[in-house]
């Protein structure tokens, strides 16, 4: 169908709706209505790192790990997977006339919130801290979700959650973020303007208010920003009944009625909730108009009939899907990939990784070696094997003729052993331990799912729970070499000097514990960068609800870290041989390019993260440190030299004003190649030495 008689059809329908009809259809539930053709639909749907809620799924890396990957073109790769099992399951659930939740196409995914402090339990959902890799990422998830064609999706990706939203989360129904306008504009906003820009079908608002307005009925948010200066086309969604906090929590109307008046009129057009069913009483009270409810419904039928949901199915390019792709092996082949790549090697004295010299007794220890908890993280589908690391662990080392692995619990998850129950004898005979310790779904997640957390899914500390660090520090007292892999979806700060090895494997799917143990015996090569920094200490953060950037992330942050943003060791070396920019000045509208020369010095193929930052040489106080400006991840052969090449808009030397406007300042800049935030404590942990370049903006 095309776009102009998909436009006229619309009409139609709506103008052979009653009001009570108009409004049924503006709620995530909504109901057919059979003499006009409209079928059910629940448009509550979810796909954070695979199709989640609605049983079988390939379940892939958490949304943290994937940005760990640094790799846009994968994460796509990634996203088209999950979209094939979305229509799949689509197409089964429509032959069986079941139209209920989470098997529609509507899917509320990605969450491009800014990781500001990693206290915040659903920090795990989103790309990380920084505004440019969060933008890319999302942006590539999207477009692997939505297809390729803007008037036939694939499926529905939705940016959530609009504006200004990261925790607390005991406080999110009623807490007001207050932010500057530099801050909004330089931090918060690009990933959602970048995406609204390339065509996301939806947006979702947050359950806050922003500078004083709730977001689900914000009129600096939706009407000023996202419609009118962003020009979207879409549709928006509130979060699930957050329209209903206006007037129960945030206390900025009196009663239901004003609640959907409110939000319908500055441009919600879906509830997720209870209160939209309220508009048909708003409307008698004069309080919205039929052309607003009109409106808000034209938008939401338009993304149905973009899904092909009005189609004849034999027309439909995606009808063919069927449950052969769910969680088939070519999708758990890719899982297993993709934790491989998000793995993070923060240690490695002495090179003791990987375990290619064969150790004869492995001691593997931690309560995270057999809980498949720490493999889903939030928002997950369930797969037909879960690979722990001790699974992972015991397939890898029965193909290891003579090594002994050994397993102990050694210390609770949530809490700390009774005195009389330590263990630590089964250390004396091995020759190098596992400790797998950290966090899961449990202990950090969103308001009522983490239920083992005290905060409401958040953080109090970003230290090691100190019963996990208890018994790592008497563990450490055997004097045997330790390997600790830390699990979660946050940082997690813990002494360098605790192991001789520290990997950070996130929540690393269902392949999870397959992946670990490639990376632990040298199969796989670690590659992936913290898309987060990494604080020495809960006490280097500013106040949790304190939305000011400064003092937070690489970007801002003067205290030194445990681990910066973007680092990430490998099992070679590299080098960075050059930066050659094509000019050494630049004015507005023109391009610079850049060649950077790597080499690998090992004696073994592996992926270099090049990453690209700029710095305002004579930056004011709030101007940040460093930014990332662009990324690219290259296989570099051991011995070999790689030269990559980027092309850069003058606008990655731009500034954010007091205004919130973008402005290029004259003045000099460096800019600069490396694979880590260029900040000291990056060189210190191992990181290879960037080179850099002047560039002069006239």
């Amino acid at each position: 169908m095309n776009t102009e008689d998909r436009e006229q059809s619309i009409r139609n329908l709506i103008a052979q709706m009653t009001l009570e009809e108009k409004v049924s259809q503006l709620t995530y539930t909504s109901p057919a209505i059979p003499h006009l053709g409209i079928p059910e639909y629940n448009w509550w749907n979810e796909c954070l790192h695979g199709v989640a809620r609605a049983g079988l799924a390939t379940v892939f890396p958490q949304a943290i790990a994937l940005a760990a990957i640094f790799d846009e073109g994968f994460i796509q790769e990634i996203a088209r997977a999950i979209s094939d099992e979305a229509r799949a399951k689509y197409n089964e659930a429509v032959k069986q006339g079941n139209r209920g939740q989470y098997w529609g196409l509507t899917f509320w995914t990605p969450n491009i919130n800014i990781f500001r402090d990693p206290r915040w339990g659903r920090g795990q959902e989103t790309y990380g801290e920084d505004p440019c890799l969060t933008s890319r990422i999302g942006l590539a998830f999207m477009q692997g979700l939505q297809g390729n064609d803007p008037d036939r999706l694939k499926t529905a990706a939705c940016a959530k959650h609009f504006a200004v939203h990261s925790g607390p989360e005991n406080q999110r129904h009623t807490f007001d973020a207050q932010v500057s306008k530099k801050d909004l504009f330089e931090t918060y906003l690009p990933a959602f303007k970048m995406l609204v820009e390339q065509g996301v079908e939806s947006v979702m608002g947050a359950y806050n208010r922003t500078l004083g307005e709730p977001c689900c009925g914000s009129t600096y948010l939706l009407k000023e920003i996202l419609r009118e200066k962003w020009q979207f086309k879409g549709h928006v969604v509130s979060d699930c009944w957050a329209i209903r906090d206006f007037h129960e929590n945030h206390k900025v109307t009196a009663s239901p009625e004003e609640s959907a008046a409110l939000a319908l009129n500055n441009g919600c057009d879906l509830n997720c909730g209870c209160t939209f069913p309220y508009l048909t009483a708003s409307y008698k009270k004069g309080l919205v108009t039929e052309d607003a409810i009109n409106t808000a419904l034209t938008r939401l039928l338009r993304t149905r009939f973009k899904l092909g949901m009005f189609d004849k199915p034999e027309t439909d390019p995606y009808g063919s899907l069927g449950r052969e792709v769910i969680n088939s092996e070519k999708h758990r082949k890719l899982a297993l990939e993709a934790a491989r790549k998000s793995i993070v090697l923060l240690k490695n004295d002495n090179h003791i990784l990987p375990l290619d010299s064969k150790p004869k007794k492995i001691l593997l220890v931690g309560p995270g070696a057999a809980n498949p908890h720490t493999l889903l993280g939030n928002y997950y589908g369930i797969g037909p094997r879960l690979v722990t690391i001790l699974e992972g662990l015991a397939e890898k080392t029965r193909g290891k003729y003579g090594i002994n692995l050994e397993y102990r619990h050694g210390c609770l998850q949530y809490e700390g052993n009774h005195p009389s129950n330590i263990q630590f004898g089964a250390a004396n005979d091995a020759e190098v331990v596992i400790a797998v310790f950290g966090l899961d779904g449990a202990m950090e997640g969103e308001e009522g799912d983490a239920i083992a957390s005290d905060f409401n899914g958040d953080r109090e500390y970003i230290e090691l729970p100190p019963w996990q660090f208890a018994y790592l520090q008497q563990l450490k007292t055997s004097g045997k070499r330790i390997i600790l892999i830390l699990t979660g979806g946050s940082p997690v700060a813990v002494p360098e000097d605790i192991a001789d090895a520290i990997l950070f494997a996130w929540y690393p799917g269902e392949q999870g514990g397959a992946a670990v143990a490639d990376i632990l015996f040298g199969d796989a090569a670690p590659s992936g960068k913290l898309p987060i920094t990494f604080p020495a200490s809960t006490g280097q953060l500013p106040p949790y609800e304190d939305y000011t950037m400064q003092g937070r992330t690489y970007r801002y942050m003067k205290e030194k870290p445990l681990y910066p943003f973007g680092f990430g060791l490998s099992y070679t070396a590299f080098r960075f041989d050059y930066l050659i920019p094509s000019h050494k000045e630049i004015s507005s509208g023109e391009e610079l390019k850049l060649q950077v020369q790597v080499s690998n010095l090992g004696n073994r193929d592996a992926d270099a993260v090049i990453q690209i930052y700029v710095s305002k040489d004579d930056r004011g106080e709030d101007d940040p440190i460093v930014s990332l400006r662009d990324f690219r991840r290259a296989s570099v052969p051991a011995g070999g030299s790689i030269m990559a090449e980027f092309t850069l808009s003058a606008s990655i030397f731009e500034s954010v004003n007091a205004a919130g406007e973008q402005e290029l300042i004259p003045g000099s800049y460096t800019i600069y190649a490396a694979d880590a935030a260029p900040l000291p404590v990056a060189a210190e942990r191992g990181a290879s030495k960037p080179v850099s370049a002047k560039i002069v903006v006239k």
